[in-house]
């Protein structure tokens, strides 16, 4: 009998819940063979095209924010490096996390949904060693095990700084706020996607100090972010919010010079159609006046008031404007 120990891949792949590398080497025949490749709708990707330029911009201003707070934590000067957005499925992502690894879910309010914010061992190691004075000189290895207490009040900080970070990170793009849900070793537990086929928008952070190099990585599933679709993908102008207030402005004085027609409604009157046929020249309609009528633009109710005469014409008195508040909240009237 064999005394042989498992690898770190072997461990990985049982903690994982096994691998699909029958499933692949059957697909690999199949398409080796006629040079036909199976089709199944239910692991189709979703095909997104467009660059998300705004994401890159909040990646590295969280990358400079998270240096700044690594430094104030472990006294060393870090070098934070924001990787490439990849745009995959969830199981793909998932399958080439190692064992262990500290899974955060986090809630990313006011989008409906659970991220995840992943802190490799090799970083979890390299901060509690420089925490403690060394230097790396005695590699840590894993195999597998549980976090220590320590280990995990490390981590515990570590994400503390990094949701602080990744929240002014999105400040300038969108109001947002992260709430920590809680941890999982396991990726099987994370439940972040309703599928393992769903798109994942993942970003790798590489930081190193000295000659050691350890990953974070923020894993968003597409389905949270796809409502900030268009902002992600055409980042605001710096100077948008001047540009806005100049329009208003401009809107406005404009708009003092636009014609409408008022319409007053002075009697509603109910009748049926045999009776309008009947009607004959000198008929009379009588009307019942109102002691209130309301001015109508376009069908909203702007103005109440008497009707009345004034110098030989019909009049209107106006006595209260019914939407005043309306066009002031929005800003088409200016008040004056």
């Amino acid at each position: 009998m064999s005394d042989s120990i498992l690898s770190q891949a072997e461990i990985d792949r049982l903690l994982n819940g096994g691998s699909n590398t029958e499933n692949e080497s059957v697909t690999d025949d199949a398409a080796l063979d006629g040079g036909i490749k199976p089709y199944d709708p239910n692991t189709q990707r979703r095909v997104i095209r467009e660059r998300l330029h705004s994401l890159e911009i909040i990646n590295e201003r969280f990358a400079r924010q998270f240096r700044i707070g690594l430094f104030n934590l472990l006294r060393r000067s870090p070098d934070v490096t924001a990787g490439n957005i990849k745009i995959q499925p969830y199981h793909e992502f998932a399958r080439n996390l190692p064992v262990p690894t500290n899974l955060n879910l986090v809630h990313m309010n006011p989008l409906r949904g659970t991220a995840l914010f992943v802190f490799s061992p090799n970083l979890v190691f390299m901060a509690v060693d420089n925490l403690f004075g060394g230097d790396g000189r005695f590699p840590t290895k894993a195999d597998g095990r549980e976090f220590t207490p320590t280990e995990q009040r490390v981590i515990t900080r570590m994400l503390s700084m990094a949701l602080e970070a990744y929240d002014f990170a999105w400040s300038s793009i969108f109001k947002l706020h992260t709430e920590y849900v809680r941890s999982e070793m396991q990726v099987k537990f994370t439940n972040i996607t309703s599928s393992p086929n769903d798109i994942v928008v993942t970003t790798p952070f590489y930081i190193e100090i000295g000659p050691h190099r350890g990953e974070f990585d923020i894993c968003i599933p597409f389905s949270i972010i796809e409502p900030l679709r268009e902002v992600l993908t055409h980042p605001p102008l710096e100077n948008s919010k001047q540009e806005d207030r100049q329009w208003r402005n401009i809107l406005a004085s404009q708009i003092k010079d636009t014609e409408l027609e008022l319409v007053a409604n002075l009697s509603d009157i109910s009748t049926r159609l045999s009776q309008v046929m009947k009607m004959q020249k000198g008929d009379i309609i009588p009307i019942e006046k109102k002691e209130s009528i309301e001015a109508c633009v376009d069908g909203v109710p702007i103005f109440s008031g008497k009707y009345g005469c004034v110098s030989n014409q019909y009049a209107l008195k106006i006595e209260k404007m019914m939407s005043h508040d309306l066009f002031f909240k929005k800003g088409v009237i200016p008040n004056e």
